[in-house]
């Protein structure tokens, strides 16, 4: 069993609209165009390569994102170094549409759920979006008040780069 630290399970999915009385995040990135670029990016993200490529250690249960991974996500070194337990809680992969949420489990210090999406629109733009609701759970968290929405954009902001240089790079093939 699962144990969430947040109600709203699977919310990223249903969404919009998110639940109430959480930081909100929805950041999107444009990654190029075309089947060759989604289909580079959605594997980045559902095989924990986005993650990595962005310097985030990724300790998973599992080689890709799948419902019922436990992935430990670590930032920093060390002592310095910021653990966060979490769990997938969906996936998809559709001919226009790939990635994952995942939510929060005891030890992390948020309580909420992110998401990591991949799109192939219709003209053949493929976008990538960052989508999570959170609030602290740690008195760390807390403490650093406005600071961790700030992280969380620039989080999102880091991986759209990263995940538009893996797309462009699967577009000149």
């Amino acid at each position: 069993m699962s144990d969430f630290t947040y109600p709203e399970v699977g919310a990223t999915l249903e969404g919009p609209p998110l639940p109430t009385g959480y930081a909100l995040l929805a950041h999107r990135t444009p990654l190029g165009a075309g089947p060759e670029a989604f289909a580079a990016a959605g594997e980045a993200v559902l095989s924990w390569r986005l993650h990595r490529a962005a310097g985030v250690g990724i300790d998973a249960t599992a080689e890709r994102a799948a419902p019922g991974v436990r992935v430990r996500v670590v930032l920093g070194v060390g002592r310095v170094g910021l653990t966060a337990p979490c769990e997938v809680v969906w996936t998809l992969e559709e001919p226009t549409r790939a990635g994952f949420g995942y939510g929060t489990l005891d030890g992390h210090p948020e309580r909420g759920e992110e998401c990591f999406l991949v799109e192939l629109a219709d003209d053949g733009a493929v976008w990538f979006t960052v989508t999570a609701f959170s609030r602290p759970a740690a008195w760390y968290a807390r403490a650093a008040g406005p600071l961790v929405p700030l992280f969380q954009h620039l989080y999102a902001r880091r991986l759209g780069a990263v995940l538009r240089r893996i797309a462009e790079r699967a577009e000149r093939k």
